[in-house]
C-alpha cells in the first residue's frame, strides 16, 4: 500500500511550524517564495537548509545566484506570506510591493521581518519533488542586531537600525503555520513552559 500524498501532507500538518519568505535576486532582479521548509543544520560553520518545490519560478533565479535569504515573519506579516505562496503577476512583476533592504549577499531582507539569515548556498541535493539547499551563513540578524561573517560585506549592506527590523518587529509573535492554516500565538507565548533551572538541566546535544 503507498503513502496517500493527501494524507501524508495531512499528517506533515500537525508539525507547527513559523512561516518565511525565501529572497534572491537574479540578473532579471528580485524573487522570492513562502518556505515553511526551513531549519538550521550547523552551529560550526553555521549552515542551515530549505526546500524548494522543483516546479518553482523561483529556483532557477535561486541557481543562479547562488545565495538566497530566510525572513522569518511576524504575525503582521500574514498577507505577505500568501502574496509570496500565490503564482501572481503582483509577486512576479512587483515582488509584492515589499519595501527590503540588503545585507551581505545583495538578497532582498524584508523591512519589518521579525529577523533574517542571509546565505551563500553550498550545496544542492535531489530531495522528491523537492530541491533541497544548504546554505552558509553570511549575515543575521534580529531587532536593531546584525552580525556579519565577513566584516567587508558591511560596505555595501543597508541594514541598520532606519531600514532594519526594528526592536519593536523583533519583539512581535512569529507567524505560525499549523494544520494547513496560518495562526496567531496567544498572549503570554514567550512564558517557558518550564522553569529555567530546569531546562538547564537538559541534554543540548546526543
Amino acid at each position: 500500500m503507498s503513502i496517500e500524498k493527501n494524507f501524508f501532507r495531512q499528517v506533515m500538518g500537525h508539525f507547527a511550524t513559523g512561516v518565511t519568505v525565501v529572497t534572491t535576486r537574479g540578473s532579471e532582479g528580485v524573487a522570492g517564495l513562502t518556505v515553511n521548509a526551513f531549519c538550521s543544520v550547523s552551529l560550526e560553520p553555521p549552515l542551515v537548509l530549505i526546500c524548494v518545490d522543483l516546479q518553482s519560478v523561483t529556483l532557477p533565479v535561486l541557481r543562479e545566484s547562488g545565495a538566497f535569504a530566510v525572513n522569518i515573519l511576524t504575525d503582521q506579516q500574514e498577507e505577505l506570506s500568501r502574496c509570496f505562496a500565490m503564482p501572481s503577476e503582483e509577486r512576479y512583476t512587483h515582488f509584492c510591493h515589499a519595501a527590503y533592504h540588503i545585507a551581505a549577499t545583495n538578497s532582498p531582507i524584508l523591512d519589518g521581518a521579525l529577523a533574517f539569515v542571509d546565505a551563500h548556498i553550498v550545496a544542492e541535493y535531489p530531495g522528491g519533488d523537492h530541491v533541497i539547499f544548504i546554505g552558509q551563513v553570511a549575515a543575521i540578524g534580529a531587532g536593531n542586531q546584525v552580525i556579519f561573517a565577513d566584516e567587508a560585506d558591511q560596505l555595501h549592506a543597508t541594514v541598520g537600525n532606519q531600514n532594519g527590523s526594528s526592536t519593536e518587529h523583533s519583539q512581535r509573535p512569529p507567524l505560525a503555520y499549523y494544520l494547513g492554516q496560518y495562526r496567531h500565538l496567544a498572549p503570554g507565548y514567550q512564558k517557558p513552559s518550564l522553569p529555567v533551572a530546569v531546562q538547564s538541566q537538559e541534554k543540548t546535544s546526543d
